[in-house]
């Protein structure tokens, strides 16, 4: 019987004192956790690690709470998967590897010290296997708030801890442990290399998705204001809304109050903040607008009706602004028309010593530098002047023939008088003094001549004639066709510049002289680079006159800046090639009046093509000239209706032709002639 007594009592001590040990004992806890349980816990909470039954602080990651940690700005899976595997150590700092490399080392000291040294390392080594590649693996539906890299680095940690410590306190079942760790880590392994592929895609997706995302523009509600006041213009035409006065006040005060708030509004930081109210109003008055009339129909056609109107009015405006630009471009400024009035009453005050240039003996040196200007423009004869003295490296050898009208004759003697080039010769004459240049001579001195010439300029109709900047009357004047007799004029001379007047020089041209034109006229920079700028561009493809003879894809070139072989132009005659071309298009079949047209078909097959950085052209119609193309050329050109001495002209390159002008001088002053507004 106590025998019996015996086994019930000995079994109820030992539960009573054994099971409170096997329930709040650490030590012998930790032979009851799982692996899965293990890293549960380290990802809720991972401020804190069991390292030899021990709690310690996670020192590899802040020592903040997952509630005060926010998500992480940016993407936060890599693009390149299997890049990223390899590189995640690399995203801890210097300070976290070394205290991770600190963690290990115990470790492996601690497994040393129990015997299993061997197995520590090799536990060491997969702890590293591990870390790189769960740096990788994010859970996709992770809830904690926690940064994911934080959690893949406790996750690490949590592998590597749990792993020691089970070497620790359970020396026997280490290999058991180890091949578990080995196959969760080849099981991680394809894992990541079959979700990296998904993780990668989501990435692409997610990147496409935001590209995707329409960004606001600036003036988003300033545009739709607009569209509210064409609706409301719909309404107020239709008969089924006109019908209700009630809806038409409410609508036209509608009206004013966004045409109030819109004033001159671009963008939306314009706008006053009663826009949005304004903007809601006028909705919700369309809205009852709509109400009244839903016919889709209806409202298309008005719409319609309304585009075509405004269509219309676009191509007026358009011809309007065309004309009055053309107007503003050729009329002469007040202080432009003071000047040589100012001019040439102190040149008739000279006696006649005081009149004539220095060093005379220039003019006709053919081993000089010579330059030919044709204009009536002082101030714009004066820059060419001046910036192309100033580059020059010995201006002695620059020698300028200045040729203008009888009307700014005395003024441009006066002025270069008054203002000599440091070093340079300068000789001016008249036009009208070329005796031998006659309507029995020119041709087209003839036709400039005739009653029927003049009509086409001067006839009151001007929109009339579509090409309105062809019919510019400065095409009346013979010296827009001087450059057609440079041999004539320089007879002595083997080589010349030719240069406009609306040209501004910024390096020194003395290399153009010593340039061999291998048989060619006349130097030119080409513009075939874009597409109006081929000869289809300027001749009248349509006449087998010109079909027969002229590539329509030919590259057009520029006047403004050539170098003329004089002697060669002797011999090839191009003078009489210039006049046969013009007796042919007496009607103006050929090519409408100007210069290029005729210079296109004169010199055909006869120009030598040079770099483009000696020549820039556009300024005076094209804002969107190359700052860089600018500062290399050797000379720009302001070719177009916004010369820079007019209060039209693009202000960014005003300073590059003003900074030649001293608006100082006397004479400017006088005229009360003043720099215009710079960039």
């Amino acid at each position: 019987m106590k025998m019996k007594l015996r086994k019930p009592v000995l079994f109820l001590l030992l539960l009573t004192v054994f099971a409170p040990l096997v329930l709040y004992t650490d030590t012998l806890g930790t032979y009851f956790t799982s692996p899965s349980s293990s890293r549960t816990e380290f990802i809720e909470d991972l401020s804190t690690f069991t390292f030899g039954g021990d709690v310690r602080p996670l020192n590899v990651l802040p020592q903040e709470s997952s509630t005060s940690l926010k998500e992480p700005r940016g993407d936060v899976y890599s693009e390149n998967s299997s890049h990223s595997l390899s590189n995640a150590s690399d995203t801890l700092s210097s300070e976290d590897a070394r205290k991770t490399r600190q963690l290990t080392e115990e470790s492996m000291k601690h497994q040393t010290a129990t015997g299993s040294s061997n197995d520590g390392v090799e536990v060491a080594m997969n702890g590293s296997h591990i870390s790189q590649v769960t740096d990788n693996l994010h859970e996709p539906q992770q809830t904690d708030k926690t940064s994911p890299k934080l959690v893949s680095a406790g996750k690490n940690e949590s592998i590597a801890m749990e792993t020691s410590s089970k070497k620790k306190t359970s020396p026997t079942d280490s290999n058991q442990t180890l091949d578990s760790t080995k196959t969760e880590t080849r099981h991680d392994q394809r894992t990541v290399q079959t979700s990296g592929k998904v993780v990668s895609g989501e990435t692409a997706r997610g990147k496409e998705e935001e590209r995707n995302v329409q960004i606001v523009p600036p003036d988003a509600r300033v545009r739709q204001l607009k569209d509210q006041l064409i609706r409301a213009k719909v309404y107020l035409s239709l008969s089924a809304t006109r019908s209700n006065p009630h809806f038409i006040r409410e609508l036209r005060l509608r009206i004013k109050e966004v045409l109030r708030v819109l004033g001159e509004a671009t963008k939306d930081s314009d706008l006053s903040r009663s826009a949005n109210e304004k903007l809601k109003a006028m909705e919700q008055t369309l809205a009852k607008g709509k109400q009244i009339q839903d016919d889709c129909a209806t409202i298309v056609k008005k719409l319609r009706a309304m585009l075509h109107s405004a269509e219309e009015q676009l191509r007026v405006h358009k011809k309007q602004t065309l004309y009055l630009t053309h107007l503003t471009a050729k009329t002469l400024p007040k202080g432009l028309h003071c000047l040589p009035l100012r001019l040439s009453t102190e040149y008739f005050k000279l006696n006649s010593s005081q009149q004539h240039f220095p060093h005379q003996e220039n003019l006709e040196n053919p081993k000089l530098y010579h330059y030919a200007l044709f204009s009536d423009n002082i101030l714009a004869a004066a820059v060419v002047v001046n910036s192309t003295v100033s580059h020059a490296k010995d201006p002695s050898k620059h020698v300028f023939h200045i040729v203008t009208d009888r009307l700014n004759f005395a003024a441009m003697r006066m002025w270069f008088l008054a203002n000599p080039p440091k070093y340079a010769t300068v000789d001016v004459q008249n036009v009208e003094e070329f005796t031998w240049l006659n309507s029995s001579y020119s041709p087209v001195l003839k036709q400039l001549n005739s009653q029927s010439m003049i009509d086409y300029y001067f006839r009151s109709r001007a929109d009339s004639d579509p090409n309105v900047k062809f019919r510019n009357p400065k095409y009346l004047s013979i010296m827009n066709h001087l450059r057609f007799y440079l041999p004539e004029i320089f007879p002595k001379l083997d080589k010349v510049l030719f240069l406009d007047d609306d040209i501004v020089v910024q390096k020194d041209l003395g290399g153009l002289w010593s340039l061999d034109l291998k048989g060619k006229v006349i130097g030119v920079v080409e513009t075939c680079g874009e597409s109006f700028h081929r000869f289809d561009r300027y001749l009248n493809f349509s006449n087998p006159l010109i079909s027969k003879n002229f590539d329509p894809r030919a590259c057009g070139w520029a006047f403004g800046m050539n170098i003329i072989d004089l002697n060669e132009w002797r011999r090839q005659n191009i003078t009489e090639v210039y006049h046969s071309w013009q007796n042919r298009n007496h009607e103006r079949q050929l090519w409408k009046l100007g210069t290029l047209p005729p210079g296109l078909i004169t010199f055909w097959k006869r120009t030598y093509a040079l770099d483009r950085s000696w020549h820039v052209l556009g300024l005076g119609y094209n804002p969107n000239v190359s700052q860089k193309d600018i500062q290399r050329a050797a000379v720009i050109h302001y070719n177009g209706n916004l010369k820079p001495w007019l209060e039209i002209s693009i202000p960014k390159f005003r300073d590059y032709w003003s900074k030649f002008v001293d608006y100082d001088q006397a004479f400017l002053r006088e005229c009360n002639i003043n720099k215009l507004g710079g960039s």
